[in-house]
C-alpha cells in the first residue's frame, strides 16, 4: 500500500508517497505566492495551496499503481487564520504564522485578560502569530468580514476540508490558536467568548492519527484514486516533524531548522512553563510537547545568501570556515528579521551585526549569521534545563539540517549530541505516518516511529569548542536587552 503525507509549508507545499515499511517511492514540491502587505504582515490564497496540493498529488501517483494508496494526511503551518462565509467560501486572504499585525491584541490579552488567566484557559498565553489575537484583529478592523464567519479553520485543515467535506482539526494545531483547553483538549469556552466566538464556528477535533474521513468521489474521481482513500487529521508542522524524526514519548527533543527553527521536547504528561516562555501543546502521539519557536532560523541564511550577497552557493560560502573557527568569531548576530516568539515574544524585535571590525569578512558575517540561529535556539533549551528537563541528544530536521556545519554549530552551542534521521522529510513523512495509524498499518504513533525511523549519522560536542561557544553565549544574550528600547522605535 502507499501513503500520502502532505506538508503545507510557508512557501511550498512538499508531498511524499511513502509505503508502509517507510520507503519513500515519490516526493513532489510546488511553490506558491506569500504576500506582505504592509510591513510586519503575511498573508496567502487558501485556493493556492489547494491547487498547489492537488496538482502535486497527481505528479506523485501519476507512474504508481493508483490503487494501491490507502491514506493522506498532512503537517501544516500553524496558526494561520482561514475564516470561511456561509457557504463556505474563503473571506479573506490567509494571516499566516508569521503575522505580527496583532500586538495591540497580544497586549489586550496578556495584560487585560492576563496571562494567569490565558493560562489557565489554554495552557499559554498570547503571542503575535497565534489565531486567537488575528481573529480579534479582523473584529476590529474588519467587522464586516467578522460578521461573516461560518468556519475558522488552520491552514492543512482548509485542505483536509476540501478533500473530504468535513470542518476538522488536530489536537496539536489546535493547540497554538490560544483557543484550545491543551490539557483537556476541548475547546476552551472561555476563550471563544473572549473572542465572541460560538463553538459552532469551530472545526470538529480529533486526534492527529484519526481518520476524519474519505475523498469525495469528484476529488477521488480528478485524481484517478478509490474515494476509500482515509484522510486523517493530522498535525501541525511541527508535531508532524516530531513524528517523522522519532520524538515520540518522554523527555525525547527534535530541533527543525525550517523557514522558522522550533525545539520541540515530548512528555508523556501535561506540563506548563511557569513563564511561559515555551509553549505547551497536545502532541500529535496523544500526549503532549514543550516548544520554543523562534520565527526566522534558516530563513536568516536565505535572506543573507540571496538577497545581501546575491548567491545561491549555500555550501560554496561555508567551506571556509573550519572548526577552529567555531566559538572564535567576534562578530554577533540577531535573527529577528520576522520578530522573536520565543522567549522574548516581542514582535518589534529586529535582526542586527553587531562586533565587526575593519577586519571582519565576509565569512565572519556568513559564520555569524549560522551562530545567531543557534544562540537563539540555545535561549529556549536554557528554558527547558531551567524545568529540569535533561536533554542530552536531539533529533535535527529542515532544510538547515542539510548543513553539516551548521548541524556542528548547533551541537557545539546547546553541547548535546545532534542524531540526523535517514529521511528528512520531516513533516511529509510524520504525516504519512499519521495516514498510516488511521488505517491500522500500525496500533499507534510510536511504534510507526519505531519502525520507520532510522539515523544515519550522530555529530557529538566538542568539550573546547562547547567551552568557547559558553562564552560567546553570555555576550550573544547581552545584546538584545540592550536593544530591545531601540526596537521599538523602529517602524
Amino acid at each position: 500500500m502507499y501513503y500520502i503525507g502532505i506538508d503545507l509549508g510557508t512557501s511550498s507545499v512538499k508531498l511524499i508517497l511513502m509505503e508502509p515499511e517507510g520507503t519513500i517511492v515519490n516526493t513532489v514540491s510546488i511553490d506558491y505566492a506569500i504576500s506582505f502587505p504592509n510591513p510586519g504582515w503575511a498573508e496567502q490564497n487558501p485556493h493556492d495551496w489547494y491547487d498547489a496540493c492537488i496538482l502535486g498529488m497527481k505528479k506523485l501517483v501519476a507512474d504508481v499503481d493508483k490503487s494501491k494508496v490507502a491514506g493522506i494526511s498532512f503537517g501544516g503551518q500553524m496558526h494561520g487564520l482561514v475564516i470561511l462565509d456561509k457557504n463556505d467560501e474563503v473571506i479573506r486572504p490567509a494571516i499566516l504564522w508569521n503575522d505580527g499585525r496583532t500586538s495591540k491584541e497580544c497586549d489586550y490579552l496578556n495584560e487585560d485578560i492576563g496571562k494567569r488567566k490565558l493560562t489557565e484557559y489554554t495552557a499559554n498565553i498570547a503571542f503575535a502569530g497565534f489565531t486567537a489575537p488575528k481573529l480579534l484583529w479582523i473584529r476590529s478592523n474588519e467587522p464586516d468580514n467578522f460578521k461573516r464567519i461560518s468556519k475558522i479553520m488552520l491552514p492543512k485543515d482548509y485542505i483536509a476540508y476540501r478533500l473530504t467535506g468535513v470542518h476538522c482539526t488536530d489536537v496539536s494545531d489546535a493547540s497554538g490558536m490560544l483557543l484550545f483547553d491543551v490539557k483537556n483538549r476541548k475547546w476552551s469556552g472561555e476563550m471563544l467568548k473572549i473572542c465572541d466566538i460560538d463553538e459552532s464556528m469551530m472545526a470538529q477535533v480529533y486526534e492527529s492519527y484519526e481518520k476524519v474521513g474519505t475523498l469525495k468521489p469528484e476529488i477521488a474521481g480528478e485524481l484517478g484514486l478509490s474515494h476509500n482513500v482515509i484522510v486523517a487529521a493530522g498535525a501541525g508542522d511541527n508535531a508532524a516533524a516530531a513524528i517523522g524524526t522519532g520524538t515520540v514519548g518522554e523527555g525525547k527533543c527534535n530541533i527543525s531548522l525550517g523557514t522558522s527553527g522550533t525545539i520541540f521536547i515530548s512528555n508523556d504528561k501535561f506540563g506548563v512553563d511557569d513563564n511561559n516562555a515555551l509553549h505547551s501543546f497536545a502532541h500529535a502521539d496523544g500526549h503532549y510537547h514543550l516548544m520554543g519557536c523562534m520565527l526566522s532560523a534558516a530563513s536568516c541564511n536565505g535572506w543573507w545568501m540571496d538577497k545581501i550577497i546575491g548567491t545561491k552557493e549555500y555550501k560554496k560560502e561555508q567551506e571556509e570556515i573550519t572548526l577552529d573557527m567555531l566559538g572564535n568569531n567576534q562578530v554577533y548576530y540577531l535573527p529577528y528579521l520576522m520578530g522573536e516568539r520565543s522567549p522574548h515574544n516581542d514582535p518589534f524585535a529586529r535582526a542586527t551585526f553587531t562586533g565587526m571590525t575593519m577586519e571582519t569578512t565576509r565569512t565572519d558575517m556568513t559564520q555569524a549569521v549560522l551562530e545567531g540561529v543557534a544562540f537563539a535556539m540555545r535561549d529556549s533549551f536554557e528554558v527547558a534545563k531551567s524545568l529540569d528537563i535533561n536533554i542530552s541528544e536531539t533529533m535535527m530536521c529542515g532544510g538547515g539540517a542539510k548543513s553539516r556545519l551548521w548541524c556542528n554549530i548547533m551541537a557545539n552551542v546547546l553541547g548535546v549530541t545532534v542524531s540526523l534521521p535517514k529521511s528528512e522529510e520531516g513533516p511529509s513523512m510524520g504525516a504519512a505516518m499519521l495516514a498510516m495509524v488511521a488505517n491500522k498499518e500500525y496500533p499507534d504513533v510510536e511504534t510507526a516511529a519505531a519502525s520507520i525511523v532510522r539515523v544515519v549519522e550522530t555529530i557529538k560536542p566538542r568539550k573546547d569548542i562547547v567551552e568557547r561557544y559558553d562564552e560567546q553565549y553570555k555576550k550573544f544574550k547581552a545584546i538584545y536587552p540592550a536593544l530591545k528600547p531601540v526596537f521599538s522605535t523602529i517602524k
